[in-house]
């Protein structure tokens, strides 16, 4: 075999791992709500990186990224159920799950570990004010769907008024803004106190060219809390993401390859 040859297959092989990272199995859900467990910080080899940030006045970073969906929209319509938004925030929450610094929250100087973490998003409301839908996690994309639709039409018709749940530390924040591709992305944060909850923002679908093989692309916003997880962690996370979005039907249809 020839040194050229040798070099394409090590990189192809390179991508496949990139493309199929190795991911924990998702916890079991407790059936009822949990104390969260603290994680011992004397035996936790991030101590001194969780010290060095926790005290920062802007501790938080964020990375943005495009996404290939293009083969979400044809999983939806062979898995029968659910919409791009509630797929997107599904396999989401399916992988910030698995990846247990995303349910790590500070409190007062102490990391507490979730048992499971729900999301929180954005709804846009006709009269364009907008409200909160709550969307618990479920193991199934169809016991997700079941649960996530009606809230998603309970917050868009404005039956919890504006009611942000501030004392929940156990949610990812999700936000959508199907108005832009945009490529970068902030969030609005109350420094009065510890927010340690990793916020996420899904943007508008685009296609790179008209033909019928054209890639859609989405970008994605992940924010997180530096003192609780660093640039490998939230690698993890869109590598998970970037490989379901290439094979999501599986996810929706409850037997992902992880």
């Amino acid at each position: 075999m020839n040194s050229e040859l040798t070099v394409a297959l090590l990189l192809v092989k390179n991508a496949l791992m990139l493309q199929k990272p190795q991911l924990p199995q998702l916890p079991q859900l407790p059936q009822q709500p949990q104390t969260p467990q603290e994680l011992s910080l004397a035996s936790w080899p991030r101590r001194s990186a969780f010290e060095f940030f926790r005290t920062f006045a802007k501790p938080h970073f964020s990375v943005c990224t495009r996404i290939d969906v293009t083969a979400l929209k044809p999983a939806l319509l062979q898995a029968g159920l659910g919409s791009v938004t509630l797929a997107c925030h599904f396999i989401a929450l399916q992988l910030a799950n698995r990846l247990v610094p995303f349910r790590y929250r500070l409190q007062q100087g102490r990391v507490l570990v979730m048992d499971a973490v729900h999301a929180s998003t954005t709804v846009l409301r006709d009269d364009e004010s907008f409200g909160f839908a709550y969307l618990p996690h479920a193991s199934t994309f169809a016991d997700f769907v079941a649960q996530g639709a009606p809230a998603v039409v309970g917050a868009r018709a404005g039956d919890d008024g504006f009611a942000p749940r501030v004392d929940d530390a156990a949610l990812i924040h999700f936000t959508t803004l199907p108005w832009m591709h945009f490529t970068s992305f902030t969030h609005a944060r109350d420094g009065a106190f510890e927010d340690s909850i990793p916020k996420m923002a899904f943007g508008r679908i685009d296609a790179d060219g008209t033909s019928d093989t054209a890639r859609r692309w989405m970008p994605l916003s992940v924010e997180v809390h530096h003192a609780l997880m660093d640039g490998l962690h939230v690698g993890r996370f869109v590598q998970g993401f970037e490989a379901a979005m290439l094979d999501p039907l599986p996810w929706l249809l409850g037997s992902p390859q992880v």
